[in-house]
């Protein structure tokens, strides 16, 4: 999943997920990876007619459908305000817990270390530290 949502916007948000549902070997229906990350009532809605939040969760629906067993989120809330970011957050985790799939998130916000199992510091390309997180707070509970 990319910092920019990649979208085409021609196409509804059904019809973007569509792209990989039709490519994928055992991917979930559109409709059921937009419901998990609580875009029931706008899947009929193009990129242009939908938020920033609701774009990236699209991306995210995107990716989900065809059911990976990792998932890497490159700043997946780079571009976006603290309280979209939060549902977009929510959303990341929804889907780990639903799926059980492997998520990774890159970013610079230290403040999402908060909601990791481990945490792996990268400086100048280089592993400078790992820590096990032993109190795993939701995304709700985060101080921005």
């Amino acid at each position: 999943m990319f910092q920019f949502y990649n979208l085409i916007p021609s196409l509804t948000a059904r019809e973007n997920v569509s792209l990989i549902t039709d490519i994928s070997l055992f991917p979930m229906e559109p409709e059921d990876a937009l419901a998990l990350v609580g875009l029931s009532e706008r899947m009929n809605h193009f990129p242009s007619q939908l938020s920033g939040g609701e774009q990236q969760r699209v991306a995210i629906a995107r990716a989900i459908a065809k059911q990976p067993e990792v998932l890497l989120c490159d700043e997946p809330t780079g571009a976006l305000d603290v309280r979209t970011g939060i549902s977009v957050l929510e959303a990341i985790q929804q889907v780990n817990r639903d799926l059980g799939t492997f998520t990774m998130v890159i970013t610079h916000n230290a403040v999402m270390a908060e909601m990791a199992d481990r945490v792996i510091h990268v400086s100048d390309g280089r592993i400078t530290q790992i820590t096990k997180n032993t109190c795993r707070r939701p995304v709700s509970e985060l101080i921005w």
